[in-house]
């Protein structure tokens, strides 16, 4: 006879926990990617962080007796990790050395758009929804409302501008890609394994395009300033060690649209970080954006949430 598994419905405190870690220090790295970024290279910069922060990860799990997933389960993390980090979170650090850090957050809410629209799994379920459909379409007016916008992108004056935009764009698709596909491509291992898997994936990925682009050769050390380094040493601790794992752990024990809620108040935590720590400044057209993307969020997932 067959044991009978059960699920263990993991607690209220500890979910709690985790989405606050998600919420606050996700919203916060946008400002530790800023400070960093003045004087490291976007790419050797993400490569410090995922390494770093993977490799102690993956020793915390073999110290534990975790042992190594089989060779399929570690090519769907790693594929998973570089959609998720590299394309992803590397697209916003390389896009906030022309982008202000509460603009990013703006565009990166569109995240969960992303969400619905490339989970296959529950299409006919989405687009069946009138809410969701509307949602969709005022959170993605909302986002051309932002590029559109006077004073948040200078399209006569800085070309970069414009291609950050649409580079942050394509990298919330891929997050969302990979996302969907660490939630339900059947991987083995811990959620700790899985993590510092996804996190040195993405972190090689992007040393070996540093590399590529000629980062390294240009760089030297002694340019990187004592608040880079601190702010690289948060992103490391709260923005991959506790923020990511709190992201993939939520992945597997909540739905995917209720997980990106995040993207509520990410913006909220940037865009007032950025003003009182950057001294960026936020236009009107940014907030007026901000409510009508927001406002499609919430209509995307207003179903979900009564349940």
């Amino acid at each position: 006879m067959q044991p009978v598994l059960t699920y263990k419905e993991p607690s209220k405190l500890l979910v709690a926990a985790a989405f606050a870690a998600v919420y606050v220090f996700w919203g916060s790295t946008y400002i530790a990617i800023a400070i960093a970024v003045k004087s490291t290279p976007p790419f050797l910069m993400a490569a410090i962080r995922f390494i770093g922060a993977g490799a102690i990860l993956y020793l915390w799990c073999i110290s534990k007796g975790e042992k190594i997933p089989d060779r399929a389960s570690v090519s769907r993390s790693a594929f998973a990790g570089v959609l998720m980090l590299f394309f992803g979170t590397t697209s916003l650090i390389w896009a906030e050395q022309y982008l202000h850090a509460g603009l990013c957050s703006i565009i990166i809410a569109s995240t969960p758009f992303w969400f619905v629209m490339l989970d296959k799994k529950h299409w006919s379920q989405n687009f069946s929804d009138k809410f969701i459909v509307l949602g969709l379409v005022i959170g993605l007016a909302g986002i051309v409302i932002l590029s559109l916008s006077r004073g948040a992108i200078d399209l006569q004056g800085s070309k970069m501008q414009l291609i950050s935009f649409f580079a942050l764009i394509f990298g919330t698709v891929l997050w969302a890609t990979g996302s969907l596909s660490s939630k339900y491509a059947s991987t083995k291992g811990s959620t700790g394994m899985k993590a510092s898997i996804q996190m040195l994936a993405a972190g090689l990925f992007a040393f070996l395009v540093s590399l590529a682009t000629g980062e390294y050769g240009h760089f030297s050390w002694s340019q990187v300033t004592m608040s880079a380094v601190n702010a690289m040493l948060y992103l490391i601790t709260f923005g991959s060690l506790i923020g990511f794992i709190a992201y993939i752990w939520l992945l597997d024990v909540r739905p995917p649209a209720i997980v990106g809620t995040y993207a509520y108040v990410n913006p909220a935590v940037a865009m007032f970080l950025g003003w009182w720590i950057l001294h960026e400044k936020i236009t009107g057209s940014e907030i007026f954006a901000m409510f009508i993307i927001l406002s499609g969020v919430l209509l995307v997932n207003l179903s979900k949430y009564k349940k």
